[in-house]
């Protein structure tokens, strides 16, 4: 099997800029299941059953997301419709019997593809569950689907807590990426048992900014501690960050990192 997997999408210009190279990365690698986190798609923050459906009826496959997935109302309004909310999950360990689901079965041509949503506790100010403990859960959960392929996208600020997860889940889950930071890594590799790790995959959105917001602003931030409104170009130069896992019948064979220049 072939995954297609985008970091944080970023606002109008980073949704444009990965449905642009979208069929063409489709056609090349062979790609059977294409994943986006989407907590970045409307605005730079939150969701939208809007950029939902626009990216759903352009080869996105299935969503995951972070702490900013509640950043716009509307999405309650998405895990209210059980066509989106059957699209989209949020991260696992949040508390029980909030809106959405952490984990969704998926079926992949013949196989069973289980997708795992998890937030790091690291520098996050939401009072999260332990993802560790949680993922074991959620694995044990669905054993009885005895999914063939097992996928996370661990969302989180520190480096170390998400290396210290994919070695938790080595030789468990088919593919561990992070992100949220939209900065990549580029330390992907195959983990000893066969599993796919990346510690970010780095976004998709404005290029010449910092991390997807226009920069004046940000430079401004740091110089005067003061708050600042952070504005998103519609247009301009873009980076798609995205990865490409293999997977056979032992797992992981392979993953590599993407990254395109698109010109909005």
């Amino acid at each position: 099997m072939k995954i297609l997997v985008f970091g944080d999408i970023v606002s109008k210009i980073g949704r444009e800029a990965v449905l642009r190279v979208l069929p063409g990365l489709r056609s090349a690698h062979n790609i059977d299941l294409v994943i986006a986190n989407a907590e970045n798609l409307a605005g730079g923050k939150g969701v939208t059953p809007e950029t939902l459906h626009e990216m759903l009826g352009n080869g996105v496959d299935f969503f995951t997301s972070g702490n900013h997935v509640w950043d716009k109302k509307e999405v309650f309004d998405v895990f209210s419709d059980a066509r989106l909310a059957d699209k989209l999950i949020r991260p696992a360990n949040y508390p029980v019997g909030i809106p959405g689901a952490g984990s969704k079965l998926l079926t992949v041509g013949s196989k069973n593809v289980l997708v795992i949503n998890l937030l790091g506790r690291v520098f996050s100010r939401v009072l999260s569950d332990d993802p560790f403990r949680i993922f074991d859960e959620t694995l044990a959960a669905h054993a009885h689907a005895k999914p063939s392929v097992v996928l996370v996208d661990f969302h989180g600020d520190a480096t170390s807590e998400k290396t210290a997860f994919g070695w938790h889940a080595a030789g468990r889950a088919s593919a561990v990426w992070g992100t949220h930071s939209h900065v990549p890594t580029r330390d992907d590799r195959v983990l000893p048992g066969g599993t796919a790790y990346i510690t970010d995959i780095g976004m998709s959105g404005y290029r010449n900014g910092v991390i997807g917001v226009q920069r004046e602003a940000i430079i401004k931030n740091f110089m005067t501690q003061l708050p600042v409104r952070h504005e998103i170009p519609d247009s301009g130069e873009a980076v798609v960050n995205a990865i490409v896992v293999t997977t056979g019948a032992d797992g992981a064979t392979a993953i590599q990192h993407l990254e395109h220049i698109v010109e909005i």
